[in-house]
């Protein structure tokens, strides 16, 4: 099956799933699989070695807010990824305040972040102090947030943010560079 036939076809299973076609969950599993592993995989590399949670989990619990939203409406394939990687965001980093909270009295350690992090898959940034900074810049521009969370996180191309954000690929790219530089100078 072709990558474009196969985004159709999540595209057509998502939207007669938000629709109420119960049957269209069971199609629709096998065709998301990977790609969720895929994210997990991607989130989990940016974790410690020593992360108790494991890409399996990750997914597993992700799957299943996914599944008992009942009330998304998913637009596309596009749409459905990026909230995946939001609610893959939400899991770890709720999983890692609840360990920072048992473990060590509810302090957070903060790390700095460099330039080079926000595009390299090697290194690994505190997922608790990222995603503060995520939050404040939120606060500043949202969009630059979204975007931040889509690339950083969720892995989508510069065009697969921006049909989900609905705007230019340019516009990605400009907020983009300004959140690296911004998250940059948050965490330094």
């Amino acid at each position: 099956m072709s990558s474009d036939k196969a985004s159709k076809d999540v595209t057509v299973l998502l939207q007669a799933w938000s629709e109420g076609d119960k049957s269209a969950l069971d199609k629709l599993a096998p065709l998301i699989y990977d790609e969720l592993r895929r994210l997990a995989k991607r989130y989990m590399s940016r974790e410690k070695p020593s992360a108790t949670m494991e890409t399996g989990a990750l997914l597993n619990e992700a799957f299943l807010r996914l599944v008992h939203w009942e009330t998304a409406r998913w637009q596309n394939r596009s749409h459905f990824y990026g909230l995946a990687a939001q609610i893959m965001r939400r899991v770890l980093v709720d999983h890692a305040r609840s360990r920072a909270f048992k473990k060590r009295g509810g302090d957070a350690r903060v790390v700095s972040l460099d330039e080079a992090l926000v595009v390299s898959p090697q290194r690994s940034p505190d997922i608790v102090a990222l995603d503060e900074a995520l939050t404040r810049l939120a606060a500043v521009d949202e969009r630059k947030s979204k975007v931040v969370e889509l690339r950083f996180f969720g892995g989508l191309s510069v065009e697969e943010t921006a049909e989900v954000l609905k705007i230019s690929p340019f516009t990605v790219i400009r907020d983009w560079n300004f959140a690296k530089a911004w998250l940059h100078a948050e965490l330094t």
